[in-house]
Protein backbone atom coordinates (compact mmCIF):
# COMPACT_ATOMS: atom_id res chain seq x y z
CA UNK A 1 0.00 0.00 0.00
CA UNK A 2 1.58 3.13 -1.20
CA UNK A 3 1.64 6.15 1.02
CA UNK A 4 -0.17 9.34 -0.21
CA UNK A 5 1.96 12.44 0.00
CA UNK A 6 0.21 15.78 0.33
CA UNK A 7 1.61 18.38 -2.11
CA UNK A 8 3.38 21.27 -0.43
CA UNK A 9 3.86 24.88 -1.77
CA UNK A 10 7.29 26.33 -1.82
CA UNK A 11 8.03 29.31 0.41
CA UNK A 12 8.41 31.55 -2.59
CA UNK A 13 5.03 30.50 -3.99
CA UNK A 14 3.24 30.64 -0.66
CA UNK A 15 4.14 34.31 -0.11
CA UNK A 16 2.28 35.64 -3.20
CA UNK A 17 -1.30 35.44 -1.78
CA UNK A 18 -0.25 37.49 1.24
CA UNK A 19 1.41 40.15 -0.90
CA UNK A 20 -1.61 40.28 -3.23
CA UNK A 21 -4.01 40.66 -0.28
CA UNK A 22 -1.97 43.48 1.20
CA UNK A 23 -1.85 45.28 -2.16
CA UNK A 24 -5.64 45.05 -2.61
CA UNK A 25 -6.21 46.30 0.95
CA UNK A 26 -3.85 49.25 0.40
CA UNK A 27 -5.61 50.13 -2.85
CA UNK A 28 -8.98 50.06 -1.13
CA UNK A 29 -7.68 52.29 1.66
CA UNK A 30 -6.27 54.80 -0.85
CA UNK A 31 -9.51 54.80 -2.84
CA UNK A 32 -11.51 55.27 0.33
CA UNK A 33 -9.33 58.16 1.43
CA UNK A 34 -9.58 59.77 -1.99
CA UNK A 35 -13.32 59.27 -1.97
CA UNK A 36 -13.57 60.85 1.47
CA UNK A 37 -11.44 63.77 0.33
CA UNK A 38 -13.55 64.20 -2.84
CA UNK A 39 -16.75 64.03 -0.87
CA UNK A 40 -15.47 66.67 1.47
CA UNK A 41 -14.56 68.96 -1.45
CA UNK A 42 -17.90 68.27 -3.08
CA UNK A 43 -19.70 69.46 0.04
CA UNK A 44 -18.26 72.97 -0.36
CA UNK A 45 -20.82 75.15 -2.11
CA UNK A 46 -19.63 76.63 -5.41
CA UNK A 47 -18.59 80.24 -5.91
CA UNK A 48 -20.52 81.96 -8.72
CA UNK A 49 -18.94 84.87 -10.60
CA UNK A 50 -21.13 87.28 -12.61
CA UNK A 51 -19.23 89.72 -14.82
CA UNK A 52 -21.02 93.07 -15.07
CA UNK A 53 -19.10 94.82 -17.83
CA UNK A 54 -20.21 97.93 -19.75
CA UNK A 55 -22.96 100.51 -19.34
CA UNK A 56 -25.81 99.69 -16.97
CA UNK A 57 -29.15 99.46 -18.76
CA UNK A 58 -32.30 97.36 -18.68
CA UNK A 59 -30.56 94.47 -20.42
CA UNK A 60 -27.71 94.32 -17.90
CA UNK A 61 -30.27 94.53 -15.07
CA UNK A 62 -32.10 91.59 -16.64
CA UNK A 63 -28.81 89.68 -16.90
CA UNK A 64 -27.90 90.29 -13.24
CA UNK A 65 -31.37 89.20 -12.12
CA UNK A 66 -31.05 85.94 -14.08
CA UNK A 67 -27.52 85.34 -12.78
CA UNK A 68 -28.57 85.81 -9.15
CA UNK A 69 -31.54 83.46 -9.63
CA UNK A 70 -29.36 80.76 -11.20
CA UNK A 71 -26.76 81.06 -8.45
CA UNK A 72 -29.41 80.66 -5.76
CA UNK A 73 -30.95 77.69 -7.56
CA UNK A 74 -27.49 76.06 -7.70
CA UNK A 75 -27.06 76.57 -3.92
CA UNK A 76 -23.99 78.75 -4.34
CA UNK A 77 -22.00 79.62 -1.23
CA UNK A 78 -21.25 83.16 -2.34
CA UNK A 79 -21.87 85.30 -5.44
CA UNK A 80 -19.15 87.60 -6.74
CA UNK A 81 -20.34 90.38 -9.05
CA UNK A 82 -17.28 91.64 -10.91
CA UNK A 83 -17.99 95.29 -11.78
CA UNK A 84 -16.46 97.43 -14.53
CA UNK A 85 -18.93 100.10 -15.65
CA UNK A 86 -18.89 103.81 -16.52
CA UNK A 87 -22.48 104.24 -15.34
CA UNK A 88 -25.94 103.97 -16.80
CA UNK A 89 -29.66 104.32 -16.21
CA UNK A 90 -31.04 105.15 -12.78
CA UNK A 91 -34.10 102.90 -13.14
CA UNK A 92 -31.96 99.90 -14.09
CA UNK A 93 -29.64 100.69 -11.17
CA UNK A 94 -32.55 100.58 -8.73
CA UNK A 95 -33.58 97.18 -10.09
CA UNK A 96 -30.06 95.84 -9.61
CA UNK A 97 -29.81 97.15 -6.03
CA UNK A 98 -33.15 95.54 -5.19
CA UNK A 99 -32.08 92.20 -6.67
CA UNK A 100 -28.82 92.21 -4.68
CA UNK A 101 -30.64 93.05 -1.43
CA UNK A 102 -33.11 90.24 -2.11
CA UNK A 103 -30.51 87.52 -2.73
CA UNK A 104 -30.56 84.58 -0.28
CA UNK A 105 -26.87 84.02 -1.08
CA UNK A 106 -24.32 86.62 0.09
CA UNK A 107 -23.28 88.95 -2.74
CA UNK A 108 -19.75 90.36 -2.97
CA UNK A 109 -18.96 93.14 -5.44
CA UNK A 110 -15.46 93.18 -6.87
CA UNK A 111 -14.30 96.19 -8.92
CA UNK A 112 -11.81 94.53 -11.25
CA UNK A 113 -9.54 94.02 -13.15
CA UNK A 114 -6.92 96.69 -12.63
CA UNK A 115 -7.97 99.87 -14.42
CA UNK A 116 -11.68 99.09 -14.00
CA UNK A 117 -14.21 101.48 -12.49
CA UNK A 118 -17.47 101.43 -10.60
CA UNK A 119 -18.39 104.93 -11.69
CA UNK A 120 -21.78 106.56 -11.40
CA UNK A 121 -24.42 103.81 -11.35
CA UNK A 122 -21.67 101.33 -10.56
CA UNK A 123 -21.21 103.08 -7.20
CA UNK A 124 -24.76 102.17 -6.19
CA UNK A 125 -24.48 98.58 -7.40
CA UNK A 126 -21.06 97.93 -5.85
CA UNK A 127 -21.87 99.47 -2.48
CA UNK A 128 -25.14 97.51 -2.18
CA UNK A 129 -23.24 94.21 -1.88
CA UNK A 130 -22.55 92.62 1.49
CA UNK A 131 -18.82 93.13 0.92
CA UNK A 132 -17.11 95.51 -1.49
CA UNK A 133 -13.63 94.59 -2.76
CA UNK A 134 -11.51 96.51 -5.25
CA UNK A 135 -8.50 95.60 -7.32
CA UNK A 136 -5.50 97.96 -7.28
CA UNK A 137 -5.67 100.92 -9.70
CA UNK A 138 -9.48 100.98 -9.75
CA UNK A 139 -11.89 103.73 -8.70
CA UNK A 140 -15.45 104.28 -7.51
CA UNK A 141 -17.74 107.31 -7.39
CA UNK A 142 -18.72 110.27 -9.62
CA UNK A 143 -22.43 109.50 -9.31
CA UNK A 144 -23.98 112.90 -10.09
CA UNK A 145 -27.23 112.76 -12.06
CA UNK A 146 -27.36 114.07 -15.65
CA UNK A 147 -29.72 113.91 -18.63
CA UNK A 148 -30.13 110.87 -20.85
CA UNK A 149 -27.83 112.42 -23.45
CA UNK A 150 -25.14 113.30 -20.89
CA UNK A 151 -26.22 116.93 -20.65
CA UNK A 152 -26.93 118.88 -17.46
CA UNK A 153 -30.54 118.83 -16.33
CA UNK A 154 -32.61 121.98 -15.76
CA UNK A 155 -32.17 123.32 -12.23
CA UNK A 156 -35.46 122.12 -10.75
CA UNK A 157 -35.28 118.71 -12.36
CA UNK A 158 -31.61 118.37 -11.43
CA UNK A 159 -32.33 119.14 -7.78
CA UNK A 160 -35.20 116.67 -7.74
CA UNK A 161 -33.15 113.87 -9.36
CA UNK A 162 -30.14 114.56 -7.14
CA UNK A 163 -32.21 114.37 -3.95
CA UNK A 164 -33.71 111.11 -5.15
CA UNK A 165 -30.30 109.58 -5.91
CA UNK A 166 -28.84 110.87 -2.64
CA UNK A 167 -31.67 109.25 -0.69
CA UNK A 168 -30.98 105.96 -2.46
CA UNK A 169 -27.26 106.02 -1.67
CA UNK A 170 -28.02 106.88 1.99
CA UNK A 171 -30.38 103.93 2.27
CA UNK A 172 -27.72 101.65 0.78
CA UNK A 173 -25.15 102.96 3.25
CA UNK A 174 -27.51 102.33 6.18
CA UNK A 175 -28.38 98.82 4.96
CA UNK A 176 -24.72 97.80 4.50
CA UNK A 177 -23.31 99.81 7.43
CA UNK A 178 -21.15 102.00 5.21
CA UNK A 179 -20.24 105.65 5.91
CA UNK A 180 -22.96 107.95 4.62
CA UNK A 181 -20.94 111.15 4.07
CA UNK A 182 -18.41 109.91 1.47
CA UNK A 183 -21.04 107.93 -0.43
CA UNK A 184 -23.43 110.89 -0.52
CA UNK A 185 -20.54 113.07 -1.73
CA UNK A 186 -20.28 110.87 -4.84
CA UNK A 187 -23.81 112.02 -5.73
CA UNK A 188 -23.86 115.64 -4.60
CA UNK A 189 -20.26 116.57 -5.39
CA UNK A 190 -19.42 113.91 -8.01
CA UNK A 191 -16.56 112.73 -5.74
CA UNK A 192 -14.50 109.76 -6.87
CA UNK A 193 -12.20 107.54 -4.80
CA UNK A 194 -9.28 105.29 -5.65
CA UNK A 195 -9.20 101.77 -4.22
CA UNK A 196 -6.92 102.81 -1.37
CA UNK A 197 -9.00 105.92 -0.60
CA UNK A 198 -12.23 103.91 -0.70
CA UNK A 199 -10.86 101.44 1.87
CA UNK A 200 -9.56 104.30 4.02
CA UNK A 201 -12.92 106.11 4.21
CA UNK A 202 -14.85 102.85 4.64
CA UNK A 203 -16.67 102.65 1.29
CA UNK A 204 -14.72 99.52 0.30
CA UNK A 205 -13.85 96.66 2.64
CA UNK A 206 -10.60 95.35 1.17
CA UNK A 207 -8.22 95.32 -1.80
CA UNK A 208 -7.61 92.05 -3.66
CA UNK A 209 -5.26 91.59 -6.59
CA UNK A 210 -7.28 88.77 -8.17
CA UNK A 211 -10.12 86.33 -7.57
CA UNK A 212 -7.89 83.84 -5.76
CA UNK A 213 -6.81 86.43 -3.22
CA UNK A 214 -10.41 87.57 -2.83
CA UNK A 215 -11.56 83.99 -2.15
CA UNK A 216 -8.84 83.62 0.46
CA UNK A 217 -10.04 86.83 2.13
CA UNK A 218 -13.66 85.67 2.07
CA UNK A 219 -13.05 82.23 3.57
CA UNK A 220 -14.48 82.06 7.09
CA UNK A 221 -16.24 85.44 6.94
CA UNK A 222 -19.88 85.85 7.88
CA UNK A 223 -21.74 87.96 5.32
CA UNK A 224 -25.25 89.37 5.22
CA UNK A 225 -27.92 87.86 2.99
CA UNK A 226 -31.68 88.30 2.61
CA UNK A 227 -32.48 85.46 5.06
CA UNK A 228 -29.78 86.38 7.58
CA UNK A 229 -26.00 86.09 8.06
CA UNK A 230 -24.23 83.27 6.19
CA UNK A 231 -20.83 81.73 6.93
CA UNK A 232 -18.79 81.73 3.70
CA UNK A 233 -16.43 78.82 2.97
CA UNK A 234 -14.31 79.10 -0.16
CA UNK A 235 -11.46 76.60 0.41
CA UNK A 236 -11.72 73.96 -2.31
CA UNK A 237 -14.87 75.52 -3.77
CA UNK A 238 -15.48 75.27 -7.50
CA UNK A 239 -15.80 78.55 -9.41
CA UNK A 240 -18.70 78.92 -11.85
CA UNK A 241 -18.99 81.86 -14.23
CA UNK A 242 -22.34 83.09 -15.55
CA UNK A 243 -22.22 84.99 -18.83
CA UNK A 244 -24.81 86.67 -21.03
CA UNK A 245 -26.67 84.20 -23.23
CA UNK A 246 -27.20 84.79 -26.95
CA UNK A 247 -30.64 86.33 -26.39
CA UNK A 248 -29.26 88.86 -23.90
CA UNK A 249 -26.37 89.71 -26.21
CA UNK A 250 -28.83 90.43 -29.03
CA UNK A 251 -30.92 92.61 -26.73
CA UNK A 252 -27.80 94.46 -25.59
CA UNK A 253 -26.96 95.15 -29.23
CA UNK A 254 -30.48 96.35 -30.04
CA UNK A 255 -30.58 98.60 -26.94
CA UNK A 256 -28.05 100.93 -28.57
CA UNK A 257 -30.06 104.04 -29.62
CA UNK A 258 -28.15 104.30 -32.92
CA UNK A 259 -28.88 100.67 -33.79
CA UNK A 260 -32.56 100.99 -32.83
CA UNK A 261 -33.03 104.19 -34.87
CA UNK A 262 -31.18 102.77 -37.88
CA UNK A 263 -33.32 99.61 -37.87
CA UNK A 264 -36.55 101.62 -37.66
CA UNK A 265 -35.39 103.90 -40.50
CA UNK A 266 -34.32 101.05 -42.78
CA UNK A 267 -37.49 99.15 -41.98
CA UNK A 268 -39.64 102.15 -42.87
CA UNK A 269 -37.92 102.75 -46.20
CA UNK A 270 -37.85 99.04 -47.10
CA UNK A 271 -41.58 98.80 -46.41
CA UNK A 272 -42.21 101.75 -48.73
CA UNK A 273 -40.21 100.02 -51.49
CA UNK A 274 -42.24 96.82 -51.04
CA UNK A 275 -45.55 98.68 -51.28
CA UNK A 276 -44.35 100.51 -54.39
CA UNK A 277 -43.25 97.26 -56.06
CA UNK A 278 -45.45 94.54 -54.53
CA UNK A 279 -44.42 90.95 -55.03
CA UNK A 280 -40.72 91.37 -54.35
CA UNK A 281 -41.19 90.11 -50.76
CA UNK A 282 -37.55 90.67 -49.82
CA UNK A 283 -37.85 94.41 -49.04
CA UNK A 284 -41.13 93.81 -47.22
CA UNK A 285 -39.73 90.97 -45.11
CA UNK A 286 -36.59 92.97 -44.29
CA UNK A 287 -38.70 96.00 -43.46
CA UNK A 288 -41.00 94.15 -41.07
CA UNK A 289 -38.10 92.43 -39.29
CA UNK A 290 -36.17 95.70 -38.97
CA UNK A 291 -39.20 97.52 -37.56
CA UNK A 292 -39.87 94.79 -34.99
CA UNK A 293 -36.23 94.68 -33.87
CA UNK A 294 -35.92 98.47 -33.86
CA UNK A 295 -38.98 99.11 -31.71
CA UNK A 296 -37.91 96.21 -29.43
CA UNK A 297 -34.61 98.01 -28.92
CA UNK A 298 -36.43 101.26 -28.14
CA UNK A 299 -38.34 99.40 -25.44
CA UNK A 300 -35.07 98.87 -23.52
CA UNK A 301 -34.19 102.58 -23.68
CA UNK A 302 -35.52 105.56 -21.70
CA UNK A 303 -37.65 106.59 -24.68
CA UNK A 304 -40.18 109.41 -24.94
CA UNK A 305 -43.69 108.76 -26.21
CA UNK A 306 -43.44 111.78 -28.47
CA UNK A 307 -40.58 110.09 -30.32
CA UNK A 308 -42.52 106.82 -30.61
CA UNK A 309 -45.50 108.68 -32.12
CA UNK A 310 -43.24 110.53 -34.56
CA UNK A 311 -41.52 107.33 -35.67
CA UNK A 312 -44.89 105.63 -36.14
CA UNK A 313 -46.08 108.63 -38.19
CA UNK A 314 -42.94 108.38 -40.31
CA UNK A 315 -43.83 104.78 -41.16
CA UNK A 316 -47.40 105.84 -42.03
CA UNK A 317 -46.29 108.79 -44.21
CA UNK A 318 -43.88 106.69 -46.25
CA UNK A 319 -46.52 104.01 -46.74
CA UNK A 320 -48.91 106.71 -48.00
CA UNK A 321 -46.17 108.07 -50.27
CA UNK A 322 -45.72 104.62 -51.79
CA UNK A 323 -49.48 104.13 -52.20
CA UNK A 324 -50.23 107.63 -53.54
CA UNK A 325 -47.03 109.14 -54.94
CA UNK A 326 -47.27 112.63 -56.31
CA UNK A 327 -45.23 115.69 -55.51
CA UNK A 328 -43.48 113.97 -52.55
CA UNK A 329 -45.57 115.65 -49.86
CA UNK A 330 -46.04 112.50 -47.76
CA UNK A 331 -42.36 111.64 -48.21
CA UNK A 332 -41.35 115.08 -46.95
CA UNK A 333 -43.59 114.73 -43.89
CA UNK A 334 -42.20 111.24 -43.30
CA UNK A 335 -38.60 112.49 -43.48
CA UNK A 336 -39.28 115.27 -40.97
CA UNK A 337 -41.09 112.88 -38.60
CA UNK A 338 -38.27 110.33 -38.86
CA UNK A 339 -35.50 112.80 -38.06
CA UNK A 340 -37.46 114.47 -35.25
CA UNK A 341 -38.25 111.05 -33.79
CA UNK A 342 -34.54 110.29 -33.67
CA UNK A 343 -33.76 113.64 -32.04
CA UNK A 344 -36.43 113.23 -29.36
CA UNK A 345 -36.03 109.47 -28.86
CA UNK A 346 -34.40 109.59 -25.44
CA UNK A 347 -35.47 111.43 -22.32
CA UNK A 348 -35.44 111.21 -18.53
CA UNK A 349 -32.41 111.19 -16.24
CA UNK A 350 -29.47 108.88 -15.89
CA UNK A 351 -26.27 108.51 -13.97
CA UNK A 352 -23.29 109.71 -16.02
CA UNK A 353 -21.40 107.24 -18.10
CA UNK A 354 -22.34 106.28 -21.61
CA UNK A 355 -24.34 109.18 -23.10
CA UNK A 356 -27.53 107.94 -24.76
CA UNK A 357 -28.34 109.79 -27.96
CA UNK A 358 -28.67 109.20 -31.67
CA UNK A 359 -25.63 110.33 -33.61
CA UNK A 360 -26.20 113.56 -35.58
CA UNK A 361 -24.33 111.98 -38.51
CA UNK A 362 -26.77 109.07 -38.50
CA UNK A 363 -29.74 111.46 -38.39
CA UNK A 364 -28.35 113.40 -41.36
CA UNK A 365 -27.61 110.22 -43.32
CA UNK A 366 -31.09 108.81 -42.75
CA UNK A 367 -32.65 112.17 -43.72
CA UNK A 368 -30.72 112.24 -47.01
CA UNK A 369 -31.63 108.61 -47.74
CA UNK A 370 -35.31 109.31 -47.08
CA UNK A 371 -35.26 112.34 -49.42
CA UNK A 372 -33.58 110.30 -52.15
CA UNK A 373 -36.18 107.55 -51.82
CA UNK A 374 -38.97 110.12 -52.07
CA UNK A 375 -37.44 111.60 -55.23
CA UNK A 376 -37.07 108.15 -56.77
CA UNK A 377 -40.69 107.26 -55.96
CA UNK A 378 -41.98 110.47 -57.53
CA UNK A 379 -39.84 110.03 -60.65
CA UNK A 380 -40.75 106.38 -61.09
CA UNK A 381 -44.40 107.27 -60.74
CA UNK A 382 -44.09 109.83 -63.53
CA UNK A 383 -42.34 107.37 -65.81
CA UNK A 384 -44.77 104.54 -65.10
CA UNK A 385 -47.91 106.73 -65.47
CA UNK A 386 -49.28 105.63 -62.16
CA UNK A 387 -52.05 107.67 -60.56
CA UNK A 388 -50.57 110.75 -58.93
CA UNK A 389 -51.87 113.10 -56.30
CA UNK A 390 -52.00 116.65 -57.65
CA UNK A 391 -52.96 119.50 -55.36
CA UNK A 392 -55.50 122.09 -56.58
CA UNK A 393 -52.76 124.74 -56.53
CA UNK A 394 -50.47 122.66 -58.75
CA UNK A 395 -53.36 121.95 -61.13
CA UNK A 396 -54.16 125.61 -61.65
CA UNK A 397 -50.47 126.40 -62.05
CA UNK A 398 -50.00 123.85 -64.84
CA UNK A 399 -53.11 124.60 -66.91
CA UNK A 400 -52.22 126.45 -70.14
CA UNK A 401 -48.45 126.05 -69.67
CA UNK A 402 -46.24 124.99 -72.55
CA UNK A 403 -44.36 121.69 -72.26
CA UNK A 404 -41.66 120.03 -74.34
CA UNK A 405 -42.10 116.47 -75.57
CA UNK A 406 -39.28 114.28 -74.21
CA UNK A 407 -40.77 110.89 -75.12
CA UNK A 408 -42.76 110.64 -78.39
CA UNK A 409 -46.51 111.04 -77.85
CA UNK A 410 -48.37 108.33 -79.75
CA UNK A 411 -50.65 109.45 -78.23
CA UNK A 412 -49.07 108.69 -74.82
CA UNK A 413 -45.55 109.61 -73.84
CA UNK A 414 -43.72 112.05 -71.64
CA UNK A 415 -43.28 115.82 -71.50
CA UNK A 416 -41.20 118.17 -69.38
CA UNK A 417 -42.65 121.28 -67.82
CA UNK A 418 -41.03 123.59 -65.26
CA UNK A 419 -38.13 121.16 -64.99
CA UNK A 420 -40.37 118.20 -64.10
CA UNK A 421 -41.07 115.08 -66.15
CA UNK A 422 -44.74 114.18 -66.53
CA UNK A 423 -46.60 111.38 -68.21
CA UNK A 424 -48.80 112.89 -70.89
CA UNK A 425 -51.44 111.99 -73.49
CA UNK A 426 -52.16 113.91 -76.69
CA UNK A 427 -55.80 114.97 -76.91
CA UNK A 428 -57.66 113.63 -79.88
CA UNK A 429 -54.99 111.07 -80.69
CA UNK A 430 -52.25 111.53 -83.25
CA UNK A 431 -48.57 111.96 -82.53
CA UNK A 432 -46.09 114.56 -81.35
CA UNK A 433 -42.36 114.12 -81.86
CA UNK A 434 -39.59 114.69 -79.35
CA UNK A 435 -38.73 118.38 -79.06
CA UNK A 436 -42.18 119.64 -80.14
CA UNK A 437 -44.02 122.08 -77.92
CA UNK A 438 -47.44 121.20 -76.55
CA UNK A 439 -49.89 123.03 -74.33
CA UNK A 440 -51.30 121.54 -71.10
CA UNK A 441 -55.08 121.31 -71.44
CA UNK A 442 -55.91 119.37 -68.28
CA UNK A 443 -54.37 117.63 -65.27
CA UNK A 444 -55.69 114.32 -63.97
CA UNK A 445 -54.62 111.56 -61.63
CA UNK A 446 -53.08 109.78 -64.62
CA UNK A 447 -50.94 112.71 -65.74
CA UNK A 448 -51.28 115.56 -68.23
CA UNK A 449 -53.66 115.96 -71.14
CA UNK A 450 -51.89 118.02 -73.81
CA UNK A 451 -52.65 119.44 -77.26
CA UNK A 452 -50.62 121.02 -80.02
CA UNK A 453 -49.21 124.38 -78.94
CA UNK A 454 -50.45 126.17 -82.09
CA UNK A 455 -54.09 125.87 -81.08
CA UNK A 456 -55.85 129.02 -79.97
CA UNK A 457 -55.70 129.32 -76.18
CA UNK A 458 -59.33 130.47 -75.81
CA UNK A 459 -60.52 127.63 -77.99
CA UNK A 460 -58.58 125.14 -75.90
CA UNK A 461 -60.00 126.54 -72.66
CA UNK A 462 -63.60 126.37 -73.99
CA UNK A 463 -63.10 122.78 -75.10
CA UNK A 464 -61.55 121.86 -71.75
CA UNK A 465 -64.44 123.35 -69.73
CA UNK A 466 -67.10 121.52 -71.72
CA UNK A 467 -65.17 118.28 -71.96
CA UNK A 468 -66.62 115.40 -69.87
CA UNK A 469 -63.04 114.32 -69.05
CA UNK A 470 -62.54 117.31 -66.78
CA UNK A 471 -65.11 116.12 -64.29
CA UNK A 472 -66.74 119.55 -64.07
Amino acid sequence: MSAYRTPMLSRRTAGWPIVLSLAVAAALLVAGAAGSQGAGAGNVAPVVVIELDGAIDKVSARFLDRGLDEAQDDDAGVIIVQVDTPGGLLDATRDMVGDIFGSRVPVVSYVAPEGAQAASAGTFVASSAALLAMAPATNIGAAAVVGAGGEDLPETLSRKATEDAAALIRSIAARRDRPVAPLEATVREARSFSAEEAVEVGIADLIAVDIDQLLAELDGRTLAAADGPVLVETTGAAIQTIEMNIFERILSFLADPNVAFLLISLGTLALAVEIWSPGLWVPGAIGVVCLILGFAGVGFLPFTWAAVVLLALAVLFFVLEALHPGIGLFGAFGTVALVLGGLLMLGGSELPGQALRVSPWLLASVGVLAVLLTVVLVREMRLSHRPVYVSPYARERLLGELAEVTVRLAPQGEVRVAGEAWGAELRGGGTAEVGERVRIADVSQLGLLVEPANRDASEAETERVHSPDTGR
